[in-house]
Parts: structure tokens; sequence; C-alpha cells
């Protein structure tokens, strides 16, 4: 069964939504968390249920995030994406706390050469998990902030409270 809820951040209203699991933290497994004017946003599924409780765990993760005491999330998601996708996926959920990466390295890590930069930049633009996929974390390889689904100002946002933008 789909549930979903919304939840205030300090980037906005974050839209989630979920499956009801058994073996998931709190008892949902994550499928998408968007937020507002996010390119490809997850609508309100219209099967779904709108159910809060099901997400206290997310929540109580996400507020420890946003609230500088986590630095990770112990969620189980859904399983979406093309295999490809789901590598580059994958890549961003090793990238640590308070680091960046390049799409190249990202590329890299994937085993597609430098060529394919394009397709995992697209791969990271649909990632289904802001946030906690941390795909905030990947910029460009001349340092630039580059492209983020929610926009740029969250981006950096967001590598602000991690600490891993550079102070010049």
């Amino acid at each position: 069964m789909t549930v979903h809820t919304t939840i205030d951040s300090p980037l906005g209203e974050i839209l989630l939504v979920g499956v009801v699991s058994e073996t998931a933290p709190g008892g949902t497994a994550l499928a998408s968390l968007s937020l507002p004017g996010q390119k490809g946003a997850a609508a309100v599924p219209e099967d779904g249920r709108r159910d809060p409780g099901a997400f206290e765990e997310v929540g109580r993760q996400l507020t420890a995030y946003f609230g500088g005491r986590a630095t990770g999330f112990d969620l189980e998601f859904t399983e979406s994406g093309t295999e490809f996708q789901r590598g580059v996926w994958r890549a961003l959920e090793e990238i640590p706390y308070g680091a960046t990466t390049t799409y190249g390295e990202i590329a890299e890590r994937v085993g597609t050469s430098r060529v394919g930069v394009r397709a995992v930049g697209t791969a990271i633009g649909r990632n289904p998990l802001l946030v906690v996929r941390p795909c905030h974390r990947v910029i460009g390889a001349d340092g630039a902030l580059r492209g983020y689904a929610a926009g740029l100002e969250r981006k950096e946002r967001l590598l602000g409270l991690e600490g891993a933008l550079s102070r010049d």
C-alpha cells in the first residue's frame, strides 16, 4: 500500500511517498522525497493514503540531519529506475557527509567513460530521494555548483549545512 505525507523543512515542504514494509525502520520504505518546484517531483499517488504516522522515523532522521545532529540516514528505499540509474544512485550513497565529488568521478565509479558524464548527470537528475540520497554532493569539475532538480540555492544550502562549501 502506498502512503504519503508532507513535512516542513528548512528547504520547504517535503512530500514523502512510500510503501508499507515490515523490514523498514519505522515500517515504511521510502519511494520518493521531493520539494516544491522540483523538476520531476513526485505527485501525491491517486491510489495512496495520507498517513503522517507512517513517516515518523523518516521525519525524525530528517530533523536530526537538518539540525546538524546526523550525517546520514538509516532508511529502506523502494527499488526504482534502470540498472544504470541504480548504479549511479548507489555511487551517490557512497559520497561521505561533508564531501563533494564530480560528475566525471561518478562516471568513473560506475564504469562509464568521460563521454558518459551526460548520462550520469541525467541519472542523478532523476534521483527520487533528494537529500537522503545525496546528489547535492556532486559538483562540476571546476568546483562550480551544477544542476540540482530542486534548485541550486537548495543545493548550496545543503552543502553549507554539511560544511562542504569552500570558504574563500
